[in-house]
């Protein structure tokens, strides 16, 4: 039998994503939708202007949005993807969970905080058991977990590939789709002919959730990893698929083919959403493309190529589909590593 899940937030780009995701998926039942109060009462199809490039699923179109409040939704549904402004998970995400929810959250807010688990299931999925010390110390029901930035999800994966080298120090700067700044976040007399060398946050982000992702956890709290990390991020004029520079310094001496291997052999999981290879290796030096690329693995893999020696140790290119993988896909793979290890 089905999950029931529900989508907090469901008529943005992120929302409109996981419906899409959710609605042919073996294992969850999308059973309750919430919005802004401005779309609330209104059937999906009303609040929603769909702009994902599939149909609008028939069985979604036609329910009742509520609002973003724990009474809005049903005793019976056991988990819900939140895809809220950061602003807005702040301040309801703990009412759900209080309430007695299970939050897969794709939104910015508490991904730092000490007893929510920050999870890339393929990366470190026993971070997951943080979510005991959570409940301990909050009394809650519920749970919070949280998914990375769409770009460090992007490089995250490749670094974990390579930690048996020991990482040293990372340079990353990314070239970031549009997308990531939702519909209306970027008008087209911005970015038209432009690159946009800033993002606001996203830099602090990279350079504080890799580390929190590849550390290690003990069963009562984790340890960041020490790696030195430090990002530049750019928007540039592609639709989907961020690409990112990454340049790598080890402790031990890593060859281009060496790091190539890793990747490939590195494992995926038993899961519906988890692709196999986790991360795909080109050997042409123009590839991943975002445009050729980012549907690689449903839109779920990592891209890598361009992988040579420089004077910084490893530099290489890594890709991924910002809106699936990066942020509504790592939402519904964290749902999955829930239901797998008994959380719903």
């Amino acid at each position: 039998m089905a999950v029931r899940v529900g989508v907090l937030g469901a008529t943005g780009a992120v929302g409109q994503r996981l419906i899409q995701l959710l609605d042919p998926h073996p294992d969850f039942a999308v059973a309750a939708l919430t919005a802004s109060d401005a779309s609330a009462g209104k059937t999906y199809r009303e609040a929603a202007k769909w702009r994902v490039d599939t149909p609008i699923p028939e069985d979604v179109a036609g329910m009742t949005v509520g609002a973003t409040e724990p009474d809005s939704v049903p005793d019976d549904v056991d988990l819900l993807f939140s895809s809220l402004p950061s602003s807005v998970g702040a301040a309801v995400e703990p009412d759900f969970c209080e309430a007695g929810y299970v939050v897969s959250s794709n939104s910015s807010n508490a991904r730092m905080a000490a007893d929510v688990p920050l999870v890339i299931p393929e990366v470190n999925a026993d971070h997951l058991d943080l979510l005991e010390v959570q409940r301990d110390e909050r009394g809650w029901d519920g749970a919070l977990v949280k998914n990375p930035n769409c770009s460090t999800i992007t490089f995250v994966p490749t670094l974990a590939a390579l930690a048996e080298f020991g990482l040293e120090r990372v340079h990353v700067a990314t070239l970031q789709a549009v997308s990531g700044a939702g519909y209306d976040g970027v008008t087209s007399m911005e970015i038209i002919d432009n690159a946009v060398p800033h993002i606001g946050s996203e830099e602090e982000k990279l350079e504080t959730e890799s580390r929190k992702l590849l550390g290690g956890f003990d069963g009562a709290e984790l340890d960041r990893h020490d790696v030195e990390v430090a990002a530049s991020c750019n928007r540039i004029p592609t639709i989907d698929g961020h690409l990112e520079n990454v340049f790598v310094e080890t402790d031990e001496d890593l060859s281009p083919a060496a790091a190539a291997e890793a990747m490939r052999e590195y494992p995926s999981l038993d899961l519906p959403s988890s692709p196999d290879p986790l991360i795909h290796v080109f050997d042409e030096p123009d590839r991943p493309q975002p445009r050729l690329d980012r549907t690689l693995g449903d839109g779920m893999a990592i891209a890598a190529g361009g992988l040579r020696e420089s004077t910084f140790g490893l530099q290489y290119n890594c890709l991924a589909h910002n809106t699936i993988r990066g942020a509504a896909g790592a939402s519904v793979l964290n749902g999955e590593l829930l239901l797998e290890n008994g959380y719903l």
